[in-house]
């Protein structure tokens, strides 16, 4: 019988966007000052695209 109210509560991409989050603030924490642009993109996994000419 299906149950409208039997609903998952667990969201994957939530999941993951509070694991960025916390992976953030832990680093701003340990940080002498303030993170850098490449600093936050690496603790984010993110890959820097290509630039034109290059």
């Amino acid at each position: 019988m299906y149950d409208q109210f039997d609903v998952s509560l667990e969201d994957g991409e939530l999941l993951r966007e509070v694991e960025l989050t916390t992976n953030l603030i832990i680093a701003a924490s340990e940080a002498d000052g303030r993170l850098s642009t490449e600093e936050i993109d690496e603790i984010l996994g993110v890959v820097p695209r290509a630039r034109k000419g290059d």
